[in-house]
């Protein structure tokens, strides 16, 4: 029996909603999944179905949480494993986590999350070339301290889920990675709940394709 409701976009385009959708079924709530087809700008469905306008949007048990981040903390309370154990681990975890939630605009707006699809060599723009710069330093720092093959060792963690959406860029756009940052991408990329992600997304109707997330960049 359903004790909520998780409001996601459509999952060849919505990064966000990925990182909403993740904890969740980490965490393994309950609830009824509500995928509104997005439009490629204000949806009118979304602004009527969430306090934000904005998906991704979790109902449980008398719980109403917008924005990503506070759905993967909602989702801590119910399974910690989400966060290291350790303290200072956790404080380095939440800090990358809560960095790519406010920045890397310009990867966002040259390399959107098209997933189905393949740009290789291109959207390789100064500012994306500098933002993907700083995901490799971050990823190699926790890489390289923890072991891999996630950012916090052998668990799929918050860190992860919030770099989940990078991910699906690096894999569409194929800009140049080191080993360590490609090795890391075939990890998340292989990790269950993405590739159902992926087989879901591959699973939506042709109706929801939008032509500006369709075409590659001039």
């Amino acid at each position: 029996m359903p004790e909520g409701r998780l409001f996601i976009g459509t999952k060849m385009y919505s990064s966000w909603s990925l990182r909403g959708w993740l904890p969740v079924r980490l965490a393994a709530l309950e609830v009824e999944e509500v995928v509104i087809p997005l439009a490629g700008g204000a949806t009118a469905a979304v602004k009527e179905a969430t306090p934000s306008g904005t998906v991704p949007y979790l109902e449980h048990r008398g719980a109403r949480i917008w924005e990503s981040l506070a759905i993967l903390e909602y989702c801590a309370e119910f399974s910690p494993a989400l966060w290291p154990a350790d303290p200072a681990l956790r404080a380095w975890a939440r800090s990358i986590a809560a960095e790519m939630h406010a920045g890397f605009r310009g990867l966002r707006m040259a390399m959107p999350m098209t997933i189905l699809n393949r740009f290789p060599g291109q959207g390789r723009t100064p500012e994306a070339l500098a933002d993907i710069a700083r995901i490799e330093a971050i990823w190699a720092e926790a890489l390289r301290a923890q072991g891999g093959p996630f950012l916090f060792g052998a668990a799929f963690t918050g860190a992860d889920v919030m770099f989940a959406p990078v991910v699906c860029r690096f894999l569409t756009w194929e800009p140049e990675l080191t080993p360590l940052s490609r090795a890391y991408v075939e990890a998340v990329r292989a990790h269950p709940l993405v590739r159902r992600w992926y087989d879901e997304a591959a699973a939506e109707p042709a109706a929801w394709k939008l032509p500006k997330y369709e075409g590659a960049t001039p």
